[in-house]
């Protein structure tokens, strides 16, 4: 089953349950969907491209709580989070902290890295293959973390 129609499925499941936030948030992703597929190209997305629509969504929407917080309205920031939360469930299962530092270290000893000069070797290979199975903010702090 297609990302968009795993989307349309839940759309009518929280239309019929009366749920807004899981409904606006399908419709956000809806939307982006369409965005895509009508701005060129083959008109299909990929999974690696449905992961980055999904992650981009999710940074915005953790990025506007964070503002709304900043300005005291806790009541938007706490719907912008549960947004996200509704969002993060069509991503792949999230690695945990332990799982993700033993990945990047076979990583980090595939590419051969020794030093913190050369994290941008480790974190190209790094996002390649951990793209949506971890945040990039994560993967970054890590291997600054294992390279130091």
């Amino acid at each position: 089953m297609s990302l968009e129609s795993k989307i349309t499925e839940q759309m009518k499941e929280a239309m019929k349950s009366k749920n807004q936030i899981a409904l606006e948030s399908l419709r956000a992703m809806k939307s982006e969907i369409l965005l895509v597929k009508t701005s060129g190209g083959n008109g299909e997305m990929n999974e690696s491209q449905e992961i980055a629509m999904l992650q981009k969504l999710i940074k915005q929407r953790k990025e506007a709580a964070e503002q709304f917080t900043n300005n005291g309205r806790t009541e938007l920031a706490e719907k912008e989070l549960a947004q996200a939360e509704i969002i993060q469930g069509f991503l792949p299962q999230q690695l945990t902290q332990e799982e993700l530092e033993s990945e990047l270290k076979a990583i980090i000893e595939e590419v051969g890295a020794t030093s913190a000069k050369e994290i941008g070797k480790v974190m190209g290979t790094a996002s390649a293959r951990l793209a949506g199975k971890a945040e990039g903010k994560m993967i970054a702090e890590t291997v600054k973390k294992l390279l130091n």
